[in-house]
């Protein structure tokens, strides 16, 4: 029966790993190496600024021992979400990065890079012919909302992953895709498409997320059939559970059983996880149904700058009334922004405030431990069209709650203490998400490009 051994080096690059993890699962006979290189977590802001989350020197430190061993056992490396959102200047960054390591470490080999983020002139064409539906509670997509976006790119399965592996590369470099994409693509060009392919690479997406007690970020190993497949992490000092792995199989997923791919669902309603020894697990009944292929979007759109101040507030005569109190503070803050600058909320500038420290449940403040003083941080939040009317509206902002009047005292008081000179950060552009929605393709190809190139020390 056929076998593929696909190693996930860690749950995303620049995380860190265990080089002697990688080597152990390289020696256990792998077929392929792949990694997650980017999310969503972090939220709109490096999709709409073309920015990574992570440092060159992570991503660097990530990055030459997997090439390394790639190379040197003659198997592919796979990357997905390059350079952290998968934008077009992410994977430029990203496989820069790969040519500089290869550069370093004397490493020759032919390189894919495969790009997905979209003009928004082809989305409008995709929208016209009634191509792009919503999902969820999503609105549906307008023109404007399109070419308001500050990028877009296309969530791509795994066939731009089979494709460039069958033009000769080696290495793959992509753009925005689905997770379990990277890791089913080996697989499906040895002939394994069903379940077991599908939902082991939805287990090894995050690494090592699926032991039962995570150390640190790591790698884990798959090994594939038609009929199962087994799991376990490399390193002696964690292991797979059962439970464990049901868990990652959860993760991220509105569904516990039905898990949607670009060309299909994965369905694990009858997957059955055993323990093969104290480390590994074998999964079976996994299935993998096709569907009508589509690709998710998504978007950023640039709506302003931001500045912030935080504080914390033991004033317990403040605390004693303090939703009315930074009710009143905050329309005087209002009032000031207006008179001094012009500004109305909500038109020309949106002013937030955030208060941690509560008992969630009863609303309640939460006492120190030992004792009964209570504390609670205040954030204030301030978006406006530009960074000095931000910085300028938040500097109002703390100014006032520093001094506003407080019930029960007579004189002048100062409610906020500030840990940092100045209160107030400027925290540059802000973007929002805005577009969650599938647009149907006639061909898995059709809105990615693949450039390969040769690599060479």
């Amino acid at each position: 029966m056929p076998r593929v051994i696909g190693l996930a080096a860690t749950g995303g690059l620049g995380s860190g790993y265990s080089e002697e993890s990688l080597r152990a699962g390289v020696s256990a006979g792998a077929d392929f190496i792949g990694c997650d290189a980017g999310s969503t977590d972090g939220g709109p802001y490096f999709l709409g600024s073309g920015q990574s989350k992570v440092s060159k020197a992570a991503y660097k430190r990530d990055l030459a021992p997997m090439l390394r061993a790639a190379v040197e056992n003659g198997i592919p490396l796979l990357m997905g979400t390059s350079g952290y959102a998968g934008a077009r200047s992410h994977v430029t960054w990203a496989s820069e990065l790969v040519r500089e390591v290869a550069a370093e470490e004397n490493l020759s080999f032919r390189m894919a890079v495969v790009n997905s983020e979209l003009e928004a002139a082809t989305v409008q064409g995709y929208l016209r012919r009634d191509r792009i539906n919503p999902l969820g509670w999503t609105d549906a997509l307008t023109p404007e909302t399109i070419d308001r976006a500050s990028r877009i790119v296309a969530q791509m399965g795994s066939e731009p992953f089979e494709a460039a592996l069958d033009a000769g590369a080696q290495v793959v470099v992509a753009g925005r895709a689905s997770d379990p994409a990277i890791y089913s693509a080996v697989p499906r060009l040895r002939g394994l498409a069903g379940g077991p392919t599908w939902h082991a690479a939805k287990v090894l997406e995050c690494g090592a997320a699926c032991v039962e007690q995570r150390l640190h970020p790591d790698c884990v190993v798959a090994e594939i059939t038609d009929e199962d497949f087994l799991i376990y992490p490399p390193n002696p000092a964690m292991r797979c559970t059962p439970q464990s792995v049901a868990a990652q199989t959860l993760y991220e997923n509105a569904d516990p059983f039905r898990f949607i791919e670009p060309g299909g669902v994965i369905d694990t309603s009858n997957s059955i996880y055993e323990a093969r020894d104290a480390r590994s697990v074998r999964v079976s009944g996994s299935r993998f149904a096709p569907k009508p292929y589509d690709v998710r979007l998504e978007a950023a759109e640039l709506v302003g700058f931001r500045s912030t101040a935080m504080g914390g507030i033991r004033d317990p005569l403040v605390l004693r009334h303090l939703d009315d109190f930074l009710t009143d503070a905050f329309e005087s803050v209002r009032k000031k922004v207006a008179q001094s600058m012009g500004l109305h909320d909500g038109t020309e500038y949106k002013l937030g405030w955030r208060v941690y420290g509560r008992n969630g449940v009863l609303g309640a403040l939460e006492p120190e431990v030992g004792g009964s003083t209570h504390e609670v941080g205040l954030l204030i939040d301030i978006v406006a069209q530009d960074q000095e009317l931000a910085r300028g509206a938040c500097a109002i902002a703390w100014h006032t709650v520093l001094h506003h009047p407080v019930p029960g005292w007579a004189g002048l008081v100062s409610n906020v203490a500030f840990p940092f000179s100045p209160p107030h950060a400027d925290l540059g552009p802000v973007y929002e998400f805005t577009m969650n929605h599938v647009m149907a393709l006639d061909d898995p190809l059709e809105v990615v490009d693949i450039t390969l190139e040769d690599v060479r020390a």
